[in-house]
């Protein structure tokens, strides 16, 4: 018998990632030797002394019953502990954090504790699409803001409309960010803290990539600006800074009213992160500074050789030194989805369109640096050789 999709699914667009996954298959199926540039999917291993925590923890039959719904008080204080460290900010294990099945589940699922019917959910665009899919789950409209390459791909605050920001619950912000890797300075985060307590809307800040810094300034939280706690939550995830995607690790901390407003949702959506994957998070929180630093060297290595190699047959990427994104705009004569479509259709390459972000991607496309350097200069040959 045929079923019929509930509106909210039958509006929205393929998931950008799970269609590049299809087409990739497609070239594997023919035989094609494919560089998958397309997912930030790290490459590198999860680091031993996490696996280990994770057998270990495995083999308790303690941990294989039912977890907290907001997190074992353990990941939660080991979430404080890293937060004083890394950025200087005290937070509340038991009111201000609180632990996720990995970033994304957080960021779709935390609308629904404020969205209303018709309420107004900004936007950046490009952007993770999971923004304004949430907003979309929860009976919200998205309102997207360009981020422009002249702004610094920073959202022009001044440019929305006063009858959007007063329809606003919540503006979505990500620095550094993905897809362009721009990074956020002090002063853009101060004026938006006034302008959303002048408007009373949440700032929620996606934060999963501070760890991944190719230079000496590291990234902020927003949290380290006064005022931030009284209107801001922020979401953070192991994944990126400790290869542990596949482990559906995260965490949101900030403003307690939020925090505990997601905790409610959780308690009624799911039944937390298994025990052992939170021990296994615990000694990645707690792990020497070196070792990132490791991490961080290779990906500094692979955007060097990559950016100087498209810079040499005529492409232009964007600088930056955070995220393992290199930002690229597409040859003259191309928009972003036909010229990643002869990527893959002629040589073998996945990349992720600009447009796949929204929009105001259109003219760009995005490689991500994870697999080795011998792979992403292969990448940029075959590119080469199309004689764009």
């Amino acid at each position: 018998m045929p079923f019929e999709l509930a509106q909210r699914i039958k509006t929205l667009p393929p998931y950008l990632f799970a269609e590049l996954d299809r087409r990739k298959q497609e070239k594997i199926d023919q035989g094609v030797d494919v560089i998958d540039l397309g997912v930030g999917d790290p490459d590198l291993p999860t680091p031993a002394p996490v696996i280990e925590a994770l057998k270990e923890a495995a083999e308790n039959p303690e941990n294989h019953k039912y977890p907290s719904y907001v997190g074992m008080k353990a990941f939660r204080e080991a979430v404080s502990g890293w937060y004083r460290r890394r950025f200087g900010i005290d937070l509340d294990p038991d009111r201000e954090v609180i632990t996720l099945i990995g970033s994304k589940e957080g960021i779709a699922h935390f609308p629904l504790a404020f969205v209303e019917e018709g309420d107004i959910v900004i936007c950046p665009d490009p952007a993770y699409p999971v923004y304004s899919i949430g907003a979309k789950f929860a009976g919200g409209e998205p309102y997207f803001v360009p981020l422009k390459e002249e702004n610094g791909f920073l959202p022009d605050l001044g440019s929305i409309p006063d009858e959007v920001a007063r329809k606003a619950k919540i503006i979505w912000i990500n620095y550094p960010n993905n897809p362009t890797s721009a990074d956020a300075s002090e002063e853009f985060y101060k004026d938006l803290i006034k302008w959303a307590k002048k408007n009373e809307v949440i700032i929620a800040s996606d934060n999963a990539y501070s760890e991944i810094y190719l230079g000496d300034r590291k990234p902020m939280s927003i949290l380290q600006i006064d005022g931030a706690r009284d209107v801001a939550i922020e979401f953070h995830s192991l994944s990126k800074t400790y290869n542990m995607t596949g482990w559906r690790m995260g965490m949101a901390v900030g403003n307690e009213d939020l925090v505990k407003a997601l905790g409610k949702v959780k308690t009624n959506i799911d039944s937390g992160q298994f025990n052992a994957v939170q021990y296994a998070g615990i000694t990645a929180l707690n792990m020497p500074e070196e070792e990132l630093d490791k991490l961080r060297a290779i990906y500094r290595d692979r955007r060097k050789a990559v950016t100087s190699a498209l810079e040499k047959i005529g492409l232009s990427p964007i600088k930056s030194d955070t995220t393992f994104y290199v930002w690229t705009k597409v040859p003259e004569g191309y928009s972003s989805t036909e010229f990643v479509g002869r990527l893959i259709d002629e040589a073998g390459i996945v990349c992720t369109p600009g447009k796949g972000f929204g929009e105001a991607g259109e003219g760009y496309f995005r490689i991500s640096l994870t697999v080795p350097t011998e792979r992403l200069l292969e990448a940029v040959k075959r590119i080469e050789n199309l004689k764009l």
